[in-house]
């Protein structure tokens, strides 16, 4: 079709919009536009392709030239449907002397127009266009082109939209949209600030997902940003800080980041700021801290004077927002606060290769014991109001007030709670005040957001981060105070939850460490109450040791390597990225186990019918010894030397899968005789 033939039917298609103009009455009753009335009515009579676009060209235009509500909108659906748009989206033959562009700038219009609906910003017909709407961010052409620019738009729009459903993060995640915006920004071509902002919505809402996508492209803008973080002197330095911890990888942030990361928060921190300008410098710093310890601040002067001023102000903001009547509590700034004192506390500790000198030492070491007195106050007041007893006739609803307060609480406590429950004397006060039973109802109701009724999906960052706080805060106290698991009713009610959760919890992609907590804690705390009638073999009892046998058995695998006959023992592909965080909770969770089986008879028996030790000794035969490491050697060994003797099944099954000739392999002394025996 040449440009004469399209602005012929073009001519035609006005024709038939003027000849369907009918009932100019009704249309002015009913509140609607006569002018997209008569466009809709050509388009539905529309006889061939060049009529149809004629009357989309007409039908976009009167969309554009202003806004319309909702029952107008569904009407253009109505009357256009998918078909069309979906048509001109995928064309690779434009009308000659047409920008190629041109037709699926105009589909993309009309996808932005139905998107403005949420219900269609959700449709599958929607949803299966967005690996091409994200190509479009990326393509190349004239950047003065106000086509393309409009085309570009109206992607963005289409995407935000649908970042704006309860499933679309997910589905944009799946169909490359992260990689696309991240192409985008780095262009810095036409719409790269709003590629910035819809980045910064996915990863609010689905982090984890998105570096799993698109680490190498999301690492570029972090670098990006880092650069311009560095080199700002107006006051866009202070939106970076707001946006750069959104950007750091739940992993490690690389190396060549940590000079101007740190050299733009000196910057802003060395100066006399006000609190929302400071505030955001301190979180960024704790995420810094969380991610890398103190390996992003630069030895000697410079990094030892920005070392103890983080210290000090994160001192200085806790003792103001926990001392100061009448002072608003910044959760987010307070928990940042802690993190950063547990840096200090770390270098203040550290006999080899501190950033700190020791008359630095000294001062720290002095301010962080007030800031940490004040903690302790504030945690002696909080639990004596929650046992305040008010004789009023709503003393039912006054209570759970105050419980609602005093969870939120909690959560802004839960990093100095890991801490102090490591000491005997803070830990022997919390205890005392009731601090464990108020957690536990804190981790049961954050527990609820991660029930089937909720999308775990799109579950935040921050509740996870919490319940695995929750844990190691439970971890400590079963170590350090036994007596106290098997006494106090709530921890029953905790297990019995970990127990009920974990099946569904290990079956879910990304929540692996969430996972490995539980499934510690629970195996834990099972050989503390392993007299409890929940755990004679109930079926909440099995489905959870059927959990834990799953997370503790599919850690590593068998990896062929090049020029070699024999494979060797290697990191499982999920477990391998988060294995520092991941393998202290895993030898844990092995010897946990084993610690459980001659506590329930019942379980060595389901061991042996998941086949788990079957399968571990098959592992062990099919690599080489030399590839296993000592500690897991150890790990094993406690495992299977406990089944064999719990059931003599279990035995047997070892010697068919060449348990002997393994042990012996593997030098495990007590395998080997355990499975000579009778």
């Amino acid at each position: 079709m040449s440009c004469c033939d399209l602005a012929a039917a073009g001519q035609l298609g006005k024709a038939s919009i003027m000849a369907s103009d009918c009932e100019p009455a009704l249309n002015q009753a009913e509140g609607r536009n006569p002018t997209l009335e008569r466009y809709l009515g050509a388009l539905r009579e529309a006889k061939n392709d060049s009529e149809q676009f004629a009357a989309l060209l007409l039908v976009t235009k009167a969309v554009k030239a202003g806004d319309i509500d909702a029952k107008t909108r569904r009407r253009i659906f109505d009357a256009v449907g998918f078909t069309f748009p979906n048509r001109l989206l995928t064309t690779k033959e434009a009308p000659d002397g047409c920008p190629d562009h041109v037709l699926r700038a105009l589909g993309v219009a009309l996808l932005a127009c139905f998107c403005s609906d949420p219900e269609l910003a959700a449709h599958p017909q929607v949803l299966n266009k967005i690996p091409i709407l994200s190509t479009f961010l990326t393509a190349r052409g004239d950047p003065d082109d106000a086509a393309r620019r409009s085309m570009i738009d109206d992607t963005y729009q289409c995407l935000t939209a649908v970042a704006g459903t309860p499933r679309g993060p997910r589905h944009l995640i799946a169909g490359g949209t992260v990689s696309a915006l991240c192409q985008a920004y780095l262009g810095h071509g036409y719409g790269f600030d709003q590629a910035l902002a819809l980045l910064v919505g996915l990863l609010a809402a689905a982090e984890t997902q998105c570096w799993k996508e698109a680490e190498p492209d999301l690492l570029a803008v972090l670098r990006g940003l880092s650069e311009d973080f560095q080199k700002a002197e107006d006051a866009s330095k202070f939106e970076l800080c707001q946006l750069l911890p959104l950007f750091l990888p739940p992993t490690t942030v690389p190396p060549e980041c940590y000079r101007d990361l740190q050299a733009g928060l000196a910057r802003i921190l060395g100066s006399k700021l006000s609190s929302w300008q400071r505030n955001p410098a301190l979180k960024l710093a704790a995420r810094l801290a969380h991610a890398c310890g103190s390996d992003w601040i630069p030895a000697g002067s410079s990094g030892s004077k920005f070392l103890a001023l983080l210290v000090n102000l994160a001192c200085v903001e806790v003792r103001l927002a926990l001392e100061e009547t009448g002072t608003e509590v910044k959760e987010d700034v307070v928990t940042a606060c802690y993190a950063l004192m547990e840096l200090g506390i770390q270098e203040c500790t550290r006999c080899e290769q501190s950033l700190l000198k020791e008359p630095q030492k000294v001062q720290l070491v002095s301010v962080m014991k007030e800031a940490i007195g004040a903690v302790i106050h504030y945690l002696l007041q909080d639990s004596s109001a929650a046992r305040c007893h008010l004789p009023t006739p709503d003393f039912s609803v006054k209570r759970e007030l105050i419980l609602i307060e005093h969870l939120l609480r909690a959560r802004l406590l839960l990093p100095g709670w890991c801490h102090l429950t490591v000491e005997d004397g803070p830990r022997e006060i919390l205890i005392k005040e009731g601090a464990p039973s108020l957690l536990c109802k804190y981790f049961l109701q954050q527990w609820e957001l991660t029930s089937p009724g909720h999308d775990t999906s799109v579950l935040p960052d921050s509740v996870e981060i919490g319940l695995q706080t929750c844990c190691h805060i439970f971890l400590n106290l079963v170590v350090t105070a036994p007596g106290l698991i098997k006494r106090d009713a709530c921890f029953t009610s905790l297990m019995n939850t970990l127990m009920t959760s974990l099946p569904a919890l290990v079956q879910q992609q990304g929540r692996l460490l969430l996972a490995a907590n539980v499934a510690t804690l629970g195996l834990l705390m099972a050989r503390l109450l392993s007299t409890s009638p929940a755990l004679q073999g109930t079926p909440a009892s099995r489905g959870f040791f059927a959990a834990a046998i799953l997370f503790l058995s599919q850690s590593h695998v068998a990896r062929a390597t090049p020029g070699s006959d024999q494979a060797v023992l290697a990191l499982s592909p999920e477990y391998e990225g988060i294995w520092a965080d991941l393998q202290e909770l895993w030898f844990l969770g092995m010897q946990a186990f084993t610690g459980c089986v001659p506590l329930l008879p019942w379980l060595a028996p389901a061991a042996l019918r998941s086949r788990w030790p079957q399968e571990l000794l098959q592992l062990l035969g099919s690599v080489s010894p030399n590839s296993v490491k000592p500690e897991m050697v150890a790990a094993y060994q406690g495992v299977l030397v406990e089944l064999a003797r719990a059931n003599r099944l279990c035995r047997e099954a070892m010697r068919l899968q060449a348990g002997e000739e393994t042990a012996s392999h593997y030098r495990m002394a007590a395998l080997e005789q355990c499975l000579s025996e009778p």
